[in-house]
């Protein structure tokens, strides 16, 4: 069997630890915490249990799984392993510190990866003797639940450890696309102007939260309203990486964080987990009643949605990502109702550059710069990205 090290048993490394045991991988959930551990291994009793209700898993599947997953809080486990899997904090040093270690230990032939949302894939790979056995696997939270990873090489990996990767990942059953190591990846790229622009339209006061939220459900087709998603993501992890991204793109005006987020990450309104964000969850206290009104309504969703297509067509543009992979970022990454690259093509390439120009015009900021590739394609009478 093929052997998984996954170092830090929180939600994210628990949620990786179980898509691999359930793909018959055996899995050393490594933490330096055994409490951590003990708790990893009650959250997925209880996750088990609710498959086993739901008639996904049976007992026998069950305990298959649950023995696939070996708790330790020593790295040396980790000997035997043909991948390992970094999943804690943010913090670049001590990543770097883990994966020195871990190099140590494990055989020439492991792949050793991070799955970082927001730090550079390059920088991190740079720690170790060979780099290029390194790659990042970006999964999504929950990660048992969500299809969509994110591969990143660095600029050190071979093609060889990308292509092994992609086969073991393909092999979990979950959808994988590539991304170059540039900020945000695909997804936390492409999606900030469904926060930044929503935020935008908030500070300018042309319509409120549950107005804004309400218009990208109802006329977008989003399955939750920037608002509303900010509030479930949490407002403190959103800020951070929006000023993460902003700051690695060398303070693009595109990624400027809004005060209006940073205002409530500062108060510690946090969203749902800390009772408030751009909503009360204070029980007893009802939801704000949004403005239907349908001309401002699409108004809202169309100018949000051309500048998400307008970042989709950046990255596209900047070769960070294929079309496709794109597409099925958002799509399966974020649920977004549709393929940024076919809306635009619904709407009309030619409509968004001017709209897009109509923005710039507007407020001479250089966050609706319209993308070179859009205007080459109107100049050309292109209708399509095919």
């Amino acid at each position: 069997m093929m052997k998984l090290g996954v170092i830090g048993s929180g939600t994210m490394g628990s949620g990786i630890a179980q898509v691999a045991a359930s793909a018959d991988w055996v899995v050393y959930l490594y933490d330096i915490d055994q409490a951590a551990l003990d708790r990893s291994a009650q959250k997925l009793e209880k996750v088990l249990l609710r498959l086993i209700e739901k008639e996904r898993i049976n007992e026998d599947r069950k305990n298959g799984i649950q023995k696939n997953i070996i708790y330790t809080t020593t790295l040396a486990d980790f000997k035997e392993t043909d991948l390992v899997i970094e999943a804690i904090i943010e913090n670049p040093n001590i990543k770097k510190k883990v994966f020195q270690e871990v190099e140590s230990i494990v055989s020439e032939e492991c792949i050793i990866a991070t799955n970082t949302s927001s730090l550079s894939v390059t920088d991190l790979a740079s720690c170790l003797v060979d780099p290029q056995r390194f790659i990042g696997i970006h999964f999504f939270n929950p990660a048992p639940l969500m299809k969509l990873v994110e591969l990143i090489p660095a600029l050190q990996t071979s093609n060889t450890i990308a292509e092994r990767t992609t086969e073991i990942i393909d092999g979990w059953g979950k959808l994988t696309v590539q991304a170059k190591d540039t900020p945000g990846f695909i997804v936390n790229k492409v999606a900030r102007p469904f926060y930044s622009e929503a935020l935008r339209i908030y500070e300018e006061g042309i319509a409120d939260v549950a107005t804004i939220d309400w218009a990208m459900r109802e006329i977008g087709g989003f399955r939750m309203g920037p608002f509303e998603l900010m509030d479930f993501i949490g407002n403190d992890v959103n800020y951070t990486v929006t000023e993460t991204v902003w700051r690695s793109f060398y303070y693009d005006p595109r990624y400027k964080p809004a005060f209006a987020q940073k205002k409530l990450s500062e108060a510690g309104y946090h969203g749902r987990k800390a009772g408030r964000g751009y909503y009360d969850y204070s029980e007893g206290v009802p939801k704000p009643t949004p403005n239907k009104d349908l001309e401002l309504s699409q108004i809202i969703s169309f100018r949000i949605i051309i500048m998400l297509i307008n970042e989709a067509a950046d990255t596209l543009f900047l070769r960070i990502a294929t079309k496709d992979d794109i597409e099925i970022a958002m799509t399966k990454g974020v649920n977004y109702p549709n393929g940024l690259f076919a809306w635009a093509e619904e709407i009309g390439i030619a409509e968004v550059v001017q709209s897009i120009d109509a923005l710039y015009n507007e407020y001479h900021e250089d966050r609706y710069r319209c993308c070179p590739l859009l205007r080459r394609m109107v100049a050309e009478n292109q209708t399509s990205f095919s």
